[in-house]
């Protein structure tokens, strides 16, 4: 659960890694020197996992949901149409959504395939 104090240790937080410092170097490298303020905007956003044990330290399940995708096209080429790109990429949604709540994907097709539709419940 999120507190009222949460911002202020995001920000204390964050002085740990002193800021000020990373902006003179972004701006020393020249192509980065959007990247500092971008920091300093979005600071809570970026150190949220610190503060709220809900939001994931990184983006693992992101990236595996994307694997999928690129080992299709690894093995076969390509996806040929883009209806089928559409296709596939609406099942390994619907089969990624069902497993992080807990469903095993047979069984969410078998209920697929019989006209009950699982959809998950909102938080």
């Amino acid at each position: 659960m999120i507190t009222q104090h949460a911002p202020a240790l995001a920000r204390q937080r964050a002085r740990r890694y002193d800021l000020r410092r990373l902006d003179h170097k972004a701006i020393e490298l020249g192509q980065h020197r959007d990247l500092a303020p971008q920091l300093h905007r979005r600071l809570e956003d970026y150190l949220r996992f610190a503060t709220d044990p809900r939001v994931p330290f990184d983006n693992n399940p992101a990236e595996r949901d994307i694997r999928m995708v690129k080992i299709k096209q690894k093995v076969s080429g390509c996806l040929r149409t883009l209806p089928g790109a559409q296709d596939f990429a609406a099942m390994r949604s619907y089969l990624s959504t069902a497993a992080k709540h807990g469903r095993r994907p047979f069984d969410v097709l078998t209920e697929l395939t019989s006209g009950n539709v699982w959809i998950p419940a909102t938080s």
